[in-house]
């Protein structure tokens, strides 16, 4: 959790940016965080390691790579003294820290340190990024037949679904700033089920996905989340109209979409178990071309 900000300027970018810097702080502190500017030639990264909850904003290419060598959350601070300056592999470039909420800081944050983003919370549940550690309960949600009646299961083998899992929250929650997300249980803490949105090839629209576990339905969770995500995707990600793709025979599914306005536009095929059953991961990752199956699905959608 966000704790510190820390902002490390160059000796000409301390006198030029402290104000802009401060005013950045001062928010922070009246958010409850502890918030410094320094000149960085001041302040070693061995005196900023192992400090829990620290974010460092840097005006130096070379100091965030070492900061990031070393383990310390850091994005980079562009101000006019250094509008030219690349800084290649940053996770975020601030600019106008004043201008930037605390949410934002505490989301640069969580990504720098691996931290995953909470997304949003409603009466009953929290949605936020699936980690690995999460797999485990997933596994244990996806071991009853009835949740892969209508859409694919996860990898037979754990390792791969960590792969897999690895690359989409590098390839998908980091570049697309959204996926699908994990649903929690705020009474009891217990991993529920996942939901979120999803980019398919061969299709315009954002398409929301979603699932709960066998032990929690019935409850209403589903369109509980699915409405939650919606409403998200409008006003947070500013989607204009988003799909749903549900297998044929899938009648509890549709009801629930039709129930928060969707609408059937056709049927159509799409690929299934796209990998093969075995992901291969890393720069190498590449589908099983000519292996996969195709099923018949509505396609629904939905203009927000």
């Amino acid at each position: 959790m966000l704790g510190e900000v820390v902002f490390l300027l160059g000796e000409q970018a301390y006198v030029k940016e402290r104000l802009a810097c401060g005013e950045a702080c001062a928010m922070l502190r009246a958010r409850g965080l502890a918030a410094e500017v320094h000149k960085a030639a001041e302040v070693a990264d061995e005196v900023l390691k192992g400090r829990d909850g620290l974010l460092v904003l840097t005006d130096d290419p070379d100091r965030l790579m070492t900061l990031t060598e070393a383990g310390i959350p850091a994005i980079a601070y562009r101000h006019e003294g250094c509008a030219e300056t690349s800084f290649s592999g940053a996770l975020y470039i601030f600019e106008e820290p004043q201008e930037i909420d605390a949410d934002s800081y505490v989301k640069a944050y969580q990504r720098a340190a691996g931290e995953p983003w909470e997304i949003l919370k409603t009466e009953r549940l929290l949605l936020r990024e699936t980690t690995v550690e999460d797999l485990d309960a997933l596994y244990e949600i996806y071991r009853d037949p009835e949740m892969t009646l209508f859409m694919e299961g996860l990898f037979e083998d754990p390792a791969d679904e960590k792969r897999y899992m690895e690359d989409y929250i590098r390839n998908v929650y980091q570049l697309l700033g959204f996926g699908v997300w994990t649903v929690i249980e705020q009474r009891t803490g217990d991993i529920i089920g996942r939901a979120g949105f999803s980019v398919r090839a061969g299709f315009d629209r954002p398409e929301i996905g979603f699932l709960i576990g066998k032990n929690w339905q019935g409850r209403g969770y589903a369109k509980e989340a699915v409405e939650a995500c919606l409403v998200y995707g409008r006003d947070v990600l500013g989607f204009a109209e988003v799909q749903a793709l549900v297998k044929e025979g899938n009648a509890v599914s549709v009801h629930l979409l039709e129930s928060l306005g969707f609408q059937t536009r056709e049927t159509v095929e799409i690929e299934e178990d796209i990998y093969g059953g075995v992901y291969p991961g890393g720069e190498n990752a590449r589908t099983a071309i000519g292996s996969a199956r195709r099923g018949r699905y509505l396609e629904m959608f939905l203009r927000l």
